[in-house]
């Protein structure tokens, strides 16, 4: 069910009957040579359809965040980023003029992980400003860590790599060039010091551009991914976000 599908009045009865908005949310970046700009958003949508069919009808589809915080891939041609104030300011008005139409869950599935310390401040905020909205949010990716560290993955992997390139190969296989896939950094040998210093895994954290951690934009192989993985990586990010929200609807 997609809020932006229904009319006005199918709308008023959606607050009652599917409490839950949860919105899609990605990015418009560089994923290496062989993927699309828009593949944090097409698997945060994917994700998202099969969460909402899954809960059959208690839950809505509502408008989509589809370009995201993204400057440490401004390096590379077509990438279009939000800053971090102006993410904000979205997400808050969305929540904002779902809360005022009666929507009191709004759940974010963020396929980007630039997004996260953006939301992660505007639930803060939001517990002053609607103290009667549960805002919640999640990554997708990482919901499926056991799936992915059973995977064939680099001692480096990560953006455009193995976990993200299976994803689309079993979502959106026709947007993946496979000819085209390439190996980025793999082990830590391929990092630069810099480099070396913002991936060592653990705080502090550095933060740098992706063109100083990998010259085609990619961590890992996406060469080794199989659809196959991808769909096992889907389906454990579904169960996970389906059992968050039916525990969410009997609170």
């Amino acid at each position: 069910m997609r809020l932006g599908e229904m009319t006005t009045v199918e709308a008023a009865e959606a607050v009652t009957g599917s409490p839950v908005v949860i919105i899609p949310a990605g990015a418009f970046e560089q994923h290496g040579p062989g993927m699309p700009l828009a593949t944090d958003q097409i698997r945060a949508e994917a994700v998202v359809d099969r969460v909402v069919t899954a809960l059959g009808g208690r839950a809505v589809i509502g408008p989509a965040l589809p370009v995201g915080v993204s400057p440490h891939h401004l390096a590379f041609t077509g990438t279009v980023s939000l800053t971090s104030t102006t993410f904000a300011a979205l997400v808050r008005e969305y929540a904002d003029n779902l809360h005022r139409h009666g929507w009191r869950k709004v759940l974010v599935v963020t396929g980007h992980g630039g997004n996260n310390a953006t939301l992660t401040t505007v639930a803060q905020d939001l517990l002053t400003t609607h103290p009667d909205l549960q805002f919640a949010w999640t990554p997708v990716t990482a919901l499926a860590a056991e799936v992915i560290a059973g995977m064939r993955v680099g001692e480096v992997h990560g953006h455009s790599g193995e976990a993200e390139t299976a994803q689309m190969l079993f979502l959106a296989p026709h947007l993946v060039h496979q000819d085209r896939l390439a190996a980025g950094a793999r082990s830590r040998a391929d990092l630069g010091p810099l480099a070396g210093l913002a991936l060592r895994g653990s705080p502090p954290t550095l933060t740098v551009r992706y063109d100083r951690l990998s010259e085609n934009g990619v961590l890992g192989d996406p060469r080794r991914a199989t659809s196959e993985d991808g769909a096992a990586i889907v389906d454990a990010v579904v169960r996970r976000i389906v059992a968050f929200v039916e525990e969410w609807l009997t609170t």
